[in-house]
């Protein structure tokens, strides 16, 4: 019996990065659209146009609206964490019990509250540390090879459906302990986001404000074990170095979204992380001034602060 298609909410970078392997190695993928006008525009167009080592791949995958009669059993979300909720919810009606619900979004907060409001799906959460941008005539390019850790909001075994992961190639693996995993990321996203976007940088210029990233990363530790997961602080400094070196060519996610004149997803990383800071009574001065800069510069670009 063939696995049941896969349902896919946010064509952005990440989730057209995954869309086409999964496509490419076979897999049936639908794309989500918000409405009618989103619709159109896509199925004008030449589809999902990937590039992967300087090699431009097209994928003409089908369209859907939100209130298709075909039920969604698997459903990939990877669209932005301030959009999770009205998403999720304009096609949760579709939604088979026991559908297997894979959330892809950057920070924390957005996470959990989702999985609340889906109590008969069967929710996973992911980190994944893989490099992804849109060029500025659409193509997504793939920028670098990463790893995604997937878990389970409770005590559940790993899926069936991670084996397509596997054909698809995309780098994984299932861990009870996905939670430390996403603050660590979070951790290394306030390291690193808000500095390029206040210095105007990519990842790698970074090396110019060593003292900063010091100081933050001492922060960020004792934050971590204070949320109770010292393992995720361990080694937090060497691990921000080591994506920036890795990364070092790339500009941040935040930085794109800014230059884009996007919003950002400032309330799921570094505010969440300074909210949790206020709530555990932990002192974390240079990233709360950090957040009052980062708000101030989004201010001046006339982009919102939440």
């Amino acid at each position: 019996m063939a696995p049941p298609p896969w349902h896919v909410l946010g064509a952005g970078s990440i989730g057209t990065l995954w869309a086409c392997r999964l496509a490419r190695a076979g897999s049936t993928v639908r794309l989500l659209m918000r409405g009618p006008a989103q619709l159109a525009r896509y199925e004008q167009g030449p589809g999902l146009r990937w590039v992967e080592g300087g090699v431009e791949r097209t994928f003409r995958l089908p369209g859907d609206l939100p209130d298709a009669p075909q039920p969604i059993a698997q459903l990939l979300v990877a669209c932005k964490a301030y959009d999770v909720a009205a998403a999720v919810a304009a096609v949760r009606h579709r939604l088979v019990p026991g559908a297997q619900v894979i959330l892809l979004q950057n920070g924390l907060g957005s996470q959990h509250a989702l999985a609340a409001t889906l109590p008969e799906a069967c929710v996973t959460l992911a980190s994944t540390t893989e490099g992804a941008f849109r060029r500025d005539d659409g193509a997504v390019v793939f920028a670098g090879q990463g790893f995604t850790w997937l878990g389970p909001t409770g005590a559940r075994p790993a899926p069936l459906w991670l084996s397509e992961l596997e054909q698809a190639g995309i780098p994984h693996q299932w861990t009870p302990d996905i939670l430390a995993r996403l603050w660590r990321k979070l951790a290394i996203n306030c390291a690193i986001n808000p500095l390029t976007v206040l210095h105007g940088c990519r990842n790698g210029e970074l090396t110019k404000h060593a003292p900063a990233i010091t100081g933050l990363c001492q922060e960020l530790a004792r934050l971590l074990q204070a949320v109770g997961l010292p393992n995720a602080a361990v080694g937090l400094l060497d691990a921000v170095w080591e994506v920036i070196a890795a990364t070092s060519q790339n500009y941040s996610s935040m930085y794109q979204d800014v230059t884009a004149g996007r919003r950002t997803e400032i309330h799921y990383l570094i505010g969440y992380a300074c909210a949790e800071a206020a709530r555990l009574c932990v002192a974390v001065p240079a990233l709360e001034q950090l957040r009052q800069n980062l708000i101030a510069h989004l201010h001046a670009e006339g982009l919102p602060t939440d």
